[in-house]
């Protein structure tokens, strides 16, 4: 399952685009929700216009240099009906990255372990007031609902490192070394 060629896709079931419209949007938009870089998109708009997902075309307006026009066809339409199913439908295996330094937190005297875990759950907090105060978009109900849903997963974070920290502080969880 591919949710760049999802999220292109969609993008483009919308309105014919170029490149850096997509990626502005993408950007400025969807950063909340996805970290798709600008080689990423590009490389994938190249793999879906070779599979006849899309269709691609150069425009030039004034004097600015040629551009190319992304549109999905009839084909595309239907390959992101289908990967939509399957997105919607699988539940994705969960790892986290803070996960591999947590099985290694004896390692670090006590005291430090605890100050990163605060220096986290301070990040996560900033991230959450950032998706709190972010403004509805008017683009559909699903832009909101995976905004609500990263920041019901960041709340979970927060509520899950007070803990952490607690018990680690009060010496009910304690290290081995």
């Amino acid at each position: 399952m591919n949710d760049g060629e999802l999220l292109l896709l969609g993008l483009l079931m919308t309105q014919s685009q170029h490149g850096y419209q997509i990626n502005e949007f993408i950007e400025k938009n969807l950063s909340r929700v996805t970290e798709m870089k600008k080689a990423n998109a590009y490389a994938i708009l190249e793999r879906l216009s070779k599979e006849g997902y899309i269709n691609v075309r150069m425009e030039q307006e004034g004097n600015r240099p040629q551009r190319k026009v992304y549109t999905i066809t009839a084909i595309g339409a239907a390959h992101f009906i289908e990967l939509l199913r399957q997105n919607l439908g699988r539940a994705d295996r969960m790892t986290f990255g803070g996960n591999i330094g947590l099985m290694y937190l004896d390692h670090l005297p006590q005291s430090e372990a605890i100050d990163l875990l605060e220096e986290k759950l301070a990040q996560v907090k900033a991230q959450i007031k950032q998706y709190q105060a972010a403004p509805k978009h008017i683009y559909g109900v699903g832009v909101n609902l995976a905004l609500e849903h990263s920041l019901a997963l960041l709340l979970s974070e927060e509520s899950w490192l007070i803990s952490a920290l607690a018990r680690l502080q009060s010496g009910e969880v304690s290290f081995n070394s």
